[in-house]
């Protein structure tokens, strides 16, 4: 065991102290790898062999279920912090100098941290147990490894976070919405933006207005309305492939999340990054009125919009409420102002400010979709074989659709479609 007093212990002892030092960044510490890192600290400060084995294997476990070394994960908890100076970060006008400085002071003190890992690992290997977890190449991000003094990386940690978000907006792009609040989705399904075909002018406008959300300009909400199958929810989910990394977020909405769309809101607001809400095949029923709640969202209430937060959502109906011919009002019925309540269901749509029409696929879009998309995923091919025999699975399944083009292709690519190309 190395003795008291020794240069070794005297590291430890400085990182012991670099930890109670943390101010933005504190609450690192009450992460379970940190926790593993403190008890082990308590115990080669005490210097009993046996619990100092037992906790460094402990703390050993953790990291190496994450693959990282003490370092590589510090760094990492640091890239994803959620604290009052990473949100600062995300603001046009950026953190106020108290912040700035406190988080100059933590990153010193974290680099303090990190180097324990070899002093550590000296007094393990003195109890015979000479297994160190290695650093290993840097990942993609913010890396104060190339600073001799963690501290001057401020700006570029500052710049990190505008890029890549914070928080669960650093980890994820895409999430869901539930009784806990926000959740991230590891892996979204993500067209790709090229892939879709068609529409070019609608395609053109949704990435218009989505630059100017990204960008902090006036951006408006967004109704895809249209034919089935034409690609509008694809459209929707591929902006955040083509601008994820630019910031985009995207909070994928149930019909039953509306009621809580002001606590959506209201968390949405403090992330700063710029948000869609996407509710795909949007309508109501004619005795629902969860659609008041968008109202709120789509003109406002006393409160301000989000200016970081806009919803684009999907519909195959012209109107989004359901309508029967029995709503329509009856000169015997009491209500005065009948037209007013049919109005007030009708003129949702109307709140949207960018409305994007899309029109059936007729049988030439049909088959210039399956010839884009057949050159995209390079499939060899006979034009006339791929069009007879995509002629007959759109008779056979759902008529002419971009979807129906991308479920042929599926077939073709399994197996379950057999194409016998003409011989010369």
């Amino acid at each position: 065991m190395t003795p008291c007093g020794s240069p070794t212990l005297t590291r430890l002892q400085e990182a012991a102290e670099a930890a109670a030092e943390l101010l933005v960044f504190r609450g690192i510490l009450a992460h379970p790898v940190a926790l593993a890192w403190q008890e082990l600290m308590q115990q080669l400060a005490e210097g009993d062999p046996l619990p100092c084995l037992a906790a460094y294997g402990r703390w050993f476990e953790l990291l190496a279920q994450q693959n990282l070394s003490w370092r590589e994960w510090l760094i990492q908890t640091v890239r994803l912090a959620d604290n009052p100076f990473s949100r600062a970060a995300l603001r046009p006008d950026g953190s106020p100098t108290p912040l700035r400085q406190a988080a100059a002071h933590d990153l010193r003190c974290l680099q303090t941290l990190a180097d324990s890992q070899e002093a550590i690992w000296e007094q393990v290997q003195a109890l015979g147990l000479g297994i160190h977890w290695l650093d290993g190449e840097a990942s993609t991000g913010w890396d104060p490894r190339r600073f001799s003094d963690w501290g001057l990386s401020l700006e570029e940690l500052i710049a990190h976070y505008r890029q890549a978000g914070v928080g669960l907006c650093g980890q994820y792009r895409a999430f869901r919405w539930d009784p806990a609040g926000l959740q991230g989705i590891p892996a979204p399904d993500l067209p790709d933006w090229d892939w879709i075909y068609g529409n070019e002018r609608q395609k053109q406008r949704l990435a218009a207005n989505t630059e100017a959300l990204i960008q902090g300009r006036s951006a408006l909400h967004v109704l895809l309305y249209g034919a089935r199958g034409t690609g509008k929810s694809s459209l929707v989910k591929a902006l955040l492939g083509r601008y994820g990394a630019q910031g985009l977020r995207l909070l994928e909405l149930n019909r039953s999340d509306l009621i809580h769309l002001p606590e959506i809101l209201l968390d949405l607001r403090e992330r700063v990054l710029p948000f869609i809400l996407f509710v795909d095949d949007l309508s109501f029923e004619a005795d629902e009125t969860d659609f008041k709640q968008l109202k709120v969202l789509l003109e406002g209430d006393i409160a301000a919009q989000p200016p970081n937060v806009r919803l684009y959502a999907t519909t195959n109906r012209r109107h989004l409420i359901r309508e029967f011919f029995p709503d329509r009002p009856n000169p015997e019925d009491q209500e005065v102002h009948a037209w007013d309540t049919v109005q007030e269901k009708l003129s949702l749509r109307d709140r949207f400010g960018l409305t994007l029409t899309f029109t059936p696929f007729t049988q030439a879009d049909y088959f210039a979709t399956v010839a884009h998309l057949a050159d995209k995923l390079g499939l060899a091919h006979d034009p006339e074989a791929l069009r007879r025999h995509a002629l007959i699975w759109a008779q056979q399944q759902n008529g002419f659709s971009g979807r129906t083009a991308r479920q042929f292709l599926d077939a073709v690519r399994a197996g379950l479609v057999k194409i016998e190309f003409d011989q010369d």
